[in-house]
């Protein structure tokens, strides 16, 4: 089948169904940490990323700390993209290839905020944007307002190109980061920090799940 063919196919669903982004990568296993058993990545060599956005309004009543508006809507469109991830597995299937999705939000690994992959990384390969200062993908127009999903198929699909940019001089989210973990580069990021933050939070009441929201909201886009 013809990988521009199926390529455009799937990106139109995928808009239609709802995703604001959406983006193909090489998917080698050998060179990413994935935490799946081997065999259940037998054939599969494409990594599909879909973006979701979130809520401005919601995303802009945040200030020292997480609203429970925005633990409900982040649960919410987490599941919103685990159901769009199964419809595009669904159309894959009745194709003929394989999919698995990979849960929108399923962490194995809270203190090292581990999935079963990282979205994070197959989204920059993908094009969909870049690891900005606060650790999360940053779309041009979006900035970090929108959610992530990946879906692995042996489906035939054209491969997207990383993005060519990164947060330049901004420092938005490093100066309303509450916990100090946002530094000037992604590489300095503190993950211990941030999740001691994230305990905090949940400590005191404000969310019952690890989330924040703080830099989301700073991070809007161009």
């Amino acid at each position: 089948m013809d990988k521009t063919a199926n390529y455009k196919k799937l990106k139109d669903i995928c808009l239609d169904r709802g995703a604001a982004l959406f983006g193909v990568s090489l998917l080698d296993p050998d060179k990413e940490r994935i935490f799946l058993p081997g065999n259940i990545l037998k054939g599969l060599n494409r990594a599909v990323s879909l973006a979701v956005r979130l809520s401005d309004p919601i995303l802009d009543q945040i200030t020292d700390r997480p609203t429970k508006l925005y633990f409900h809507h982040y649960r919410a469109v987490n599941m919103f993209m685990d159901q769009l991830a199964i419809h595009i597995q669904q159309y894959i299937q009745k194709a003929g290839f394989k999919a698995l999705p990979i849960p929108a939000s399923n962490i194995v690994d809270w203190e090292k905020q581990l999935g079963h992959l990282s979205h994070k990384r197959f989204a920059e390969l993908s094009g969909i944007g870049w690891t900005g200062r606060n650790n999360l993908i940053v779309n041009p127009k979006y900035g970090s307002r929108i959610r992530l999903v990946t879906i692995l198929t042996d489906m035939p699909l054209s491969i997207d190109k990383p993005l060519d940019d990164n947060c330049g001089d901004c420092t938005r989210c490093m100066d309303v980061c509450p916990s100090a973990s946002i530094k000037k580069s992604s590489e300095e990021f503190d993950h211990k920090g941030c999740y001691e933050m994230l305990k905090e939070f949940r400590n005191k009441g404000y969310v019952d799940q690890f989330i924040c929201g703080i830099c989301v909201k700073a991070c809007n886009g161009g």
